[in-house]
């Protein structure tokens, strides 16, 4: 899992709320436990006509927001089924921080492991960096991991909470399989002692 700093980058405004899961990544597209491939999928619903074609009005789909990294969403972000391949069509596409006033919890803690920066911000918080993305491409946002700061186009800083032991996952690139191998000389000596003691074993 990449590392997490500092993000510099466009942030996409997408104001509707409770969207789902299934709205993230459709359950046709649950075919694979790879963690890649699924970005293309991203918002399939939203972002593609019956025939394939883009929907040019949808937000990731207009020029300004194709390379976007922050997502600016409406409240109860993640919603439905806990599928952990939404966050992964997240991270597919490209979008490291997702910023709304309440996340489902399962799907929370799923972007953690996975590389993602989720941020709880009240209302007006949130209204207030939706309005700086509706600008484009132009209006770059900072995020600060360290710090725990978000800086606006325009030079306003928010600041955020994050749980100390996830913050440092993130800013130290660790997902649940990262965590057990900073143990892995802790448990080569509980193995060998182990087997030097029940050598039957």
């Amino acid at each position: 899992m990449d590392k997490f700093e500092k993000l510099n980058g466009i942030a996409a405004p997408m104001p509707l709320v409770n969207i789902d899961t299934d709205m993230i990544i459709p359950k046709v597209f649950l075919k694979s436990i790879q963690r890649t491939g699924f970005g293309v999928n991203l918002f399939d619903e939203m972002r593609y006509n019956r025939d394939g074609s883009e929907i040019a009005d949808f937000v990731l789909n207009k020029p300004q927001y194709r390379k976007a990294e922050i997502l600016v969403a409406g409240d109860n972000f993640g919603c439905g089924s806990s599928r952990e391949h939404a966050p992964w069509a997240i991270a597919d596409f490209g979008i490291k921080c997702v910023i709304s006033t309440s996340f489902a919890d399962i799907f929370f803690n799923n972007c953690f492991k996975n590389g993602i920066l989720p941020i709880v911000l009240p209302q007006e918080q949130v209204d207030l960096l939706m309005k700086d993305a509706e600008k484009g491409e132009n209006a770059r946002m900072t995020v600060d991991l360290e710090t725990q700061e978000i800086t606006t186009s325009d030079g306003d800083v928010i600041a955020f909470d994050v749980d100390a032991f996830k913050k440092h996952c993130l800013l130290e690139g660790l997902d649940d399989i990262g965590l057990t191998m900073e143990k892995a000389d802790a448990i080569d000596t509980f193995e060998a002692k182990a087997a030097a003691a029940r050598p039957w074993a």
